[in-house]
């Protein structure tokens, strides 16, 4: 095999901002307003998310599909619009600022930690509802592992909690169509309270 006569730095320029390191990623910025119906809270960016400066950008990632169809949104969002997302009472943030290519890169102690300041950001947006998306945020703020799927008998921060399947394309235990039903319970249960 002959030696390839492009360098690395080369491609940079065509393939966009590196997404490999996220230590020199600027933290994704959260999309929250005072007294939304609905405020999704993923665990912690993406590298994608956050080099881009939108959330869940990554491109397995099913979650603007899965809002438009458990009927959050007239139509799909994408990730570049994902400021529209307050057009609909709905906000996003995450619990550890830390962007990370799999969550799995994050420690417990990590994600205790920002449990605390997390908890006082949904205080301050006081939504009516904060959808997990994962049992791995609520797991490690509350010390428990026996997380039960949908509304949690405890509210957090104020608000009802939910507890949804993650949207990740990494998360292959759960089809579209569980997804879908997972967010439209919520859907129906937020429309039937307000």
């Amino acid at each position: 095999m002959g030696k390839s006569r492009y360098r690395l730095a080369d491609f940079s320029s065509r393939i966009g901002p590196s997404v490999t390191d996220g230590d020199s990623i600027q933290p994704l910025p959260d999309i929250l307003e005072a007294g939304l119906s609905v405020v999704f809270c993923g665990i912690n960016p993406g590298l994608r998310a956050a080099s881009t400066g939108h959330h869940f950008a990554g491109r397995g990632n099913r979650f603007w599909r899965v809002l438009h169809l458990a009927g959050f949104t007239p139509e799909q969002i994408l990730p570049e619009d994902d400021r529209s997302l307050l057009r609909y009472g709905c906000g996003l943030t995450a619990v550890v600022p830390r962007a990370t290519a799999q969550a799995a890169e994050l420690s417990r102690s990590e994600i205790e930690l920002a449990g605390s300041a997390f908890r006082l950001k949904i205080e301050q947006y006081a939504p009516r509802h904060v959808v997990f998306l994962g049992k791995m945020a609520v797991s490690g703020i509350s010390g428990t592992r026996d997380i039960e799927w949908g509304l949690q008998a405890k509210p957090f921060g104020g608000a009802c909690a939910w507890v949804v399947p993650n949207p990740s394309g990494l998360n292959r235990a759960f089809g579209l169509d569980a997804l879908v039903t997972a967010y439209r319970e919520v859907r129906v249960t937020v429309a039937s309270t307000s």
